[in-house]
């Protein structure tokens, strides 16, 4: 078993921070209706947004932790899943020491935020089908390891990694082994959330920016342990959610009947379009997908992206991403428009 520690990888100058204590965290309460309230500076005049918000989302988390099984101490909310991921670099890595361990090819945020607060990025490419090469990996760690970062299913692949080794890695990392799901809703692999209590150094990210149709109010999820929120709960800015989001997240994660509907509408899409793809004679491979995309490899990527461009329909084109030479990504969108992204496939040359 991992006896992982967090105190261990804990950055020394975050150990000993006192985090700025806001008007509302002083205030647990605050939401109480008969309470006058001069103790912030706000202006006074209501007009449903004049006051700040809860700083700690108790709401939202209180939505979430029911619906996954979780404590609200295990929830971390950030301004998109970005905050999230920056917020574990400044607890856990120390700046010109340390290093993290990327994935490609994978979300391109892990090296960017890396470059950011100078941290290494060691990459180890996938394998060839796309599944982490845990041995290279593992090989790869050192004393100032602090963060493998997996992206599952992947981006741009759209493909799960496989159980074993993740709990590889769970079990012989001693840093944080953090699980990107955006796309876990697409997939019929359960999450590792289920899991979350097993191992202290798992962490998950998740958001409500793909199937929860939520990408324009910017709401990003981490869940791990009460050790490790704590720890990032000490440096999160003190608003960091706004209220306007809050409320939004509130509504749509109510809704739950129709956000199944939607992500049963695009797996049916996704599915159509794998089909379609068969029949394409510039693709030349299509990539198995848990994801709201595929990922296929065709002729000539920047000359079909061009073509479709031309064409008023915008995708992806990943030809420059490490495995993945002459690939497009297509998301999936609505039928009208798979409808229209089919049509002009089939009239290419």
């Amino acid at each position: 078993m991992n006896n992982f520690d967090i105190n261990t990888i804990t950055r020394e100058n975050v150990k000993s921070l006192k985090p700025y204590s806001s008007a509302r965290d002083e205030f647990e309460d605050f939401n109480t209706a008969n309470m006058i309230f001069l103790d912030a500076n706000e202006n006074p005049f209501q007009n449903g947004v004049n006051r700040y918000p809860d700083p700690q989302q108790s709401s939202v988390k209180a939505i979430l932790a029911k619906n996954n099984k979780v404590k609200s101490s295990q929830i971390l909310l950030g301004n998109g899943s970005d905050e999230v991921l920056d917020l574990l670099f400044r607890a856990f890595c120390e700046p010109k020491t340390d290093n993290i361990i990327s994935l490609p090819p994978t979300y391109g945020m892990y090296g960017v935020l890396a470059n950011i607060n100078a941290v290494e990025n060691r990459e180890i490419l996938l394998s060839t089908d796309f599944q982490p090469q845990v041995e290279k990996i593992l090989d790869a760690v050192d004393d100032n390891t602090k963060i493998i970062f997996l992206c599952s299913p992947n981006n741009p692949t759209g493909n799960s990694f496989t159980d074993e080794s993740v709990v590889k890695l769970l079990q012989n990392f001693k840093g944080l082994v953090v699980i990107d799901e955006a796309y876990i809703d697409f997939s019929d692999k359960e999450s590792w959330l289920t899991e979350i209590d097993e191992y202290p150094n798992l962490v998950i990210t998740q958001t409500l920016s793909k199937a929860y149709g939520l990408a324009g109010i910017r709401l990003g999820i981490c869940y791990g342990s009460e050790a490790v929120i704590s720890v990032l709960n000490k440096i999160k800015p003190p608003y960091n959610v706004n209220e306007l989001t809050q409320l939004r997240a509130i509504e749509r994660l109510k809704d739950s009947d129709k956000i199944k509907q939607e992500i049963a509408s695009i797996i049916e899409q996704r599915e159509e379009l794998l089909k379609v793809l068969l029949e394409v004679p510039f693709v030349e491979k299509i990539y198995p997908t848990e994801a709201n995309f595929v990922l296929v490899k065709v002729d000539d990527a920047n000359k079909r992206y061009d073509e479709l461009i031309a064409k008023g329909i915008v995708i992806r084109n990943r030809t420059t991403q490490p495995l993945c030479e002459n690939c497009l990504r297509f998301t999936i969108g609505i039928p009208e428009e798979n409808a229209a992204l089919i049509k002009e496939l089939k009239l290419l040359k």
